[in-house]
């Protein structure tokens, strides 16, 4: 049923489409369920301290060059939800996109 194509860049993107058929026939597409990618699939760039008052998206804009890409953040961090990693001193990874090979470190 997948009609839609997610970007690259989507935290969806992969993600099939399937649909639930309804009594009388009527097709409900949804996606199905997006569990995280364990964390050692990423290959470490560096830490990120949070400071007092930052938020996820701006943090990924720094970081990543992208607000929307916070979600890459929380996946090599293991969490779900943006405010999961909030809190001033929080010490985040900031990696690779999955799948990309970092250089080993000495």
């Amino acid at each position: 049923m997948s009609t839609y194509n997610f970007p690259p860049t989507s935290r969806y993107y992969g993600i099939p489409i399937v649909a639930l058929t309804r009594a009388g026939g009527e097709q409900t597409p949804y996606l199905t369920r997006r569990f995280l990618p364990p964390s050692d699939r990423f290959a470490f760039l560096h830490a990120h301290r949070v400071t007092a008052g930052e938020r996820m998206d701006l943090i990924a804009a720094s970081e990543l060059g992208d607000a929307e890409a916070y979600w890459r953040i929380c996946d090599a961090n293991d969490a779900m939800r943006p405010d999961e990693l909030a809190g001033a001193g929080r010490s985040l990874r900031i990696t690779l996109p999955e799948g990309i090979p970092g250089t080993p470190t000495v």
